[in-house]
């Protein structure tokens, strides 16, 4: 080395640095590294952000069977609004809820869901990771806490509080029921039932069973308001229907 010259050779164990246009070297080394690593922060944020929104605001639901048939067919892809719960909800609202105490274990769901028992938190990792236990349902509302449901009337329509009841979204060639019952809700619960009553497991499917076929409020996990897949059916599902309109029984609360 000439006295006077720049040293360039790099000190032992020192980072090397890379040279850019014109020779100019371009420092690397820990600040480089850090810059590189700062993008992890925003990751889980994001994240967390995702599982928060699907655990309390909105979740994703996919819908393997037809018992929903015509409104919500297999293979559709719905938001369900988590700030609606069952003390919220009415008659002829589409529902999803949890059956693991409801239905019999292994008797099969009709919503994409996490975990049951993890809680919030499960629910939202599956909704983010598009697990399916097979424990949550999607059926409409049909009886409130204090309602009289029954089947049927002269004209073969299923009553609420005594009211025939027009169900428009009803599979077109199924009957309102084939099974023939007359009940009254118990206060803190629903009566649910499928669109295509002919292939639907809902409340009367579980009418001698502990519980009678009948959802707790608690359990109601929220209320279906979109479809967002397929893109040919996108759009909301529309109002609840006449059965909304049938007036509670003097005294009855939800």
């Amino acid at each position: 080395m000439t006295s006077g010259e720049p040293d360039t050779e790099p000190a032992p164990g020192s980072p090397v640095a890379d040279t850019g246009p014109g020779g100019r070297a371009e420092p690397v080394g820990r600040a480089g590294r850090r810059s590189e690593s700062r993008w992890w922060p925003y990751v889980v944020f994001g994240v967390v952000l995702v599982i928060l929104l699907r655990a309390f605001v909105v979740q994703s639901f996919s819908v393997p069977s037809e018992s929903m048939q015509p409104t919500i067919e297999p293979g559709d892809r719905l938001l369900v609004n988590r700030f609606v719960r069952g003390d919220d909800v009415q008659r002829g609202d589409i529902v999803v809820f949890d059956g693991t105490d409801v239905f019999p274990v292994g008797s099969g769901g009709d919503g994409g869901s996490a975990f049951g028992p993890l809680g919030a938190l499960g629910r939202a990792l599956g909704g983010l990771l598009a697990l399916d236990t097979g424990t949550d349902y999607l059926k409409r509302v049909i009886g409130l806490p204090g309602d009289r449901v029954a089947c049927c009337d002269a004209s073969w329509r299923v009553t609420v509080n005594g009211v025939g009841v027009d169900e428009p979204y009803v599979l077109p060639g199924d009957r309102p029921s084939d099974l023939t019952f007359d009940v009254r809700v118990p206060e803190g619960h629903l009566w649910v039932m499928g669109d295509h009553r002919s292939a639907s497991g809902d409340s009367r499917s579980y009418l001698g069973r502990p519980g009678g076929g009948m959802v707790p409020v608690d359990e109601v996990i929220g209320q279906v308001t979109v479809r967002y897949w397929p893109p040919g059916r996108l759009g909301s599902l529309g109002g609840p229907g006449p059965v909304s309109t049938v007036p509670l029984p003097a005294g009855a609360g939800q």
